[in-house]
C-alpha cells in the first residue's frame, strides 16, 4: 500500500497504539491495515490519533462489493534544496517542481490489478533516477502489478517498492532504494509461518569485449511469527551473471536453497545470507544482519580479504507519560559489502543498490513522532553519519590489495550531524509534507579538516481525489 496515511500508521505502530500487521515486511496490504485499525481501542489513543484512525479507515474501506474499480488522482507542487529522495544524502540541484498521476485499481475476486503512472519534474534532477531526463517532464510507474491474493498464498508480478527487515530503515538487501524493479514474488503460508520468494532481472552490463552480460537476483525468506511477541526471518540472496546466461531454475526454486544449489552445480554466484528479528513490547527491539563474505581461515592470500557484512540494531516505543513515540537505531555496512570478485555480480539495479545505495558507513539515529493536532504528524530527528571512502559501485580490489584494504571506514572519514524535523498534515483532499534541518559536516568531501554547514529542506502540497464503482 502506497498512501498518504503510511507515516501516520507507522507512528501508531511505533507508539504501540496499533499492532504491526506485517512485522519485518513492507509494504502493507490494505486489508491487513484495515483489520489492524479495526482493533484499535478508542480509549487507548489520543483524540488526534483517533481522528486519523477514523479518517484512514474511511479512506481505505471499499464501498463496493464484487468486481470493482477505483481511481485515485493526485497533483502536487513542491520545492526543495536538493533532488535526491533521502535528505540525509542530499544531492542534485534543488528546484520548484510539479507532479501528477492517476492510480487505477481493479478488484476481481482474489485478483488485484494496479497501474499507477505519474509524472514528476523532480526526477529530471535526481542523480539516482536512471530514466529519461531530457524532456520537460519525467515520469515512471509508482506501482504496476497483478496480484492473486488467496488465504494461504500470494502470487505477484510487476513493480512495487518492497522492504525486508525492520521498517524503521531500509533493508540490507531488499528495500525501496532501486525505484521498484519489475519482479516476480511468491508468499505461501499462514499468519504465523511463511515462505517468501523474490526474483528479478537486473540491468545488463557490458564486458571488455562489448558483449552484454545478463544479471539476475533471487531472494528467499523463511518468516515465522510464533505465538507471543517474536518475529523472525531467515533469508538468502543470489546475484548471478554471464554473457548469454539465463536464470537457472534451481535458483528460481523457492523451495530450495540457492547457496546449496551453487555448491552442487558449481555455478558462479554472489551469495548473501541474512536474518531479521523483532520482539514486540512496550519497548520493541529489532535487528537485521547480512553476511556477504567472512574468511575463517587465514592460510592463503585470498583469506586476507576484509570481512564484508551489514548490521542493524534498534528499539522503539512510546515516550513515557506522553503520546509521542521514539525510535533509536544503529546500522553499519562495511567497505566491501555487496562487492564481488566478479564485478558484474553486485546487487545493483541501474546504479542503485537493491538494499542500501551506500557502503562503508555507519549511522546512528534518534527519531521522535507525535500528533499535536488531528491529522498532523511531527517528526524531529538527530542523526550521526560516518562515511568512509569505500563505495559499492567501485570495482572489487585485487587479492594483492587485501592486506591494505580497510574492512570499515576507509580513507578520510566524513562525519555528518543532522538536526532536522519533518511534518505531515492531511485535511480533506489536501496533504502537506515538509522536512528541514541542518547538516554539520566535518572532513567534507573526504578532505581532512574541511567543514561545511548545509541547510536542507523540502515542502510539498498535494491535492487528491478518488472515485470507486462497480465493474459490470
Amino acid at each position: 500500500m502506497s498512501h498518504w496515511s503510511v507515516p501516520f500508521i507507522e507512528h501508531l505502530i511505533t507508539a504501540g497504539r496499533m499492532a504491526d500487521p506485517t512485522p519485518l515486511t513492507r509494504p502493507f496490504r490494505t486489508d491487513q491495515v484495515l483489520r489492524a485499525l479495526d482493533a484499535v481501542d478508542s480509549g487507548s489513543v489520543t483524540r488526534a490519533e483517533w481522528a486519523v484512525v477514523r479518517q484512514v479507515r474511511s479512506e481505505l474501506t471499499r464501498r463496493e462489493r464484487g468486481p470493482a474499480a477505483r481511481v485515485d488522482v493526485h497533483a502536487g507542487i513542491a520545492a526543495s534544496s536538493h533532488a535526491r529522495r533521502d535528505p540525509l544524502r542530499a544531492a542534485g540541484v534543488g528546484h520548484a517542481t510539479f507532479s501528477g498521476g492517476a492510480a487505477l485499481s481493479l478488484y476481481l475476486g482474489p485478483v488485484v490489478f494496479v497501474s499507477h503512472p505519474y509524472f514528476d519534474t523532480r526526477l529530471k534532477y535526481d542523480p539516482d533516477w536512471y530514466g529519461k531526463k531530457d524532456r520537460v517532464i519525467a515520469g515512471r510507474f509508482d506501482a504496476a502489478y497483478i496480484s492473486a491474493q488467496f488465504t494461504h498464498a500470494d502470487l505477484f508480478f510487476g513493480s512495487l517498492d518492497r522492504n525486508w527487515g525492520p521498517s524503521a530503515l531500509q533493508g540490507l538487501l531488499l528495500s525501496d532504494s532501486p525505484y521498484g524493479p519489475d519482479h516476480f514474488a511468491l508468499s505461501i503460508g499462514t499468519t504465523g509461518v511463511k515462505l517468501e520468494g523474490f526474483a528479478t532481472q537486473l540491468n545488463d552490463l557490458t564486458d571488455s569485449t562489448g558483449a552484454a552480460v545478463h544479471r539476475y537476483m533471487v531472494q528467499h525468506r523463511f518468516w515465522i511469527r510464533p505465538s507471543g511477541r517474536w518475529t523472525f526471518g531467515l533469508w538468502e540472496g543470489s546475484v548471478l551473471s554471464g554473457v548469454g546466461r539465463q536464470l537457472e531454475p534451481w535458483f528460481l526454486n523457492f523451495a530450495s536453497l540457492g547457496f546449496l544449489a551453487q555448491l552442487n552445480t558449481g555455478t558462479n554466484v554472489n551469495s548473501f545470507l541474512g536474518f531479521d528479528v523483532q520482539r514486540q513490547g512496550k519497548v520493541t527491539l529489532f535487528a537485521q544482519g547480512l553476511l556477504d563474505d567472512i574468511q575463517v581461515d587465514k592460510t592463503s592470500a585470498t583469506d586476507q580479504k576484509p570481512a564484508s557484512y551489514g548490521l542493524t540494531l534498534g528499539a522503539q516505543g512510546r515516550v513515557p507519560h506522553s503520546a509521542a513515540a521514539w525510535t533509536l537505531f544503529y546500522t553499519r555496512v562495511t567497505n566491501l559489502t555487496y562487492r564481488n570478485e566478479d564485478n558484474f555480480q553486485t546487487p545493483i539495479y541501474f546504479g542503485l543498490g537493491t538494499g542500501r545505495n551506500f557502503s562503508d558507513y555507519d549511522q546512528t539515529s534518534l527519531k521522535l513522532s507525535f500528533m499535536p493536532l488531528p491529522a498532523v504528524l511531527v517528526q524531529p530527528e538527530i542523526t550521526l553519519l560516518r562515511q568512509g571512502e569505500g563505495d559499492l559501485h567501485l570495482p572489487h580490489p585485487p587479492v594483492s590489495a587485501y592486506p591494505s584494504t580497510p574492512a570499515f571506514l576507509a580513507g578520510i572519514v566524513e562525519r555528518t550531524l543532522r538536526l532536522a524535523a519533518g511534518a505531515h498534515a492531511a485535511y480533506g483532499r489536501w496533504d502537506l509534507s515538509a522536512d528541514g534541518g541542518v547538516h554539520l559536516i566535518s572532513n567534507a568531501a573526504h578532505v581532512s579538516g574541511a567543514s561545511q554547514t548545509r541547510w536542507v529542506g523540502s515542502i510539498q502540497l498535494t491535492w487528491r481525489t478518488k472515485k470507486e464503482g462497480r465493474i459490470p
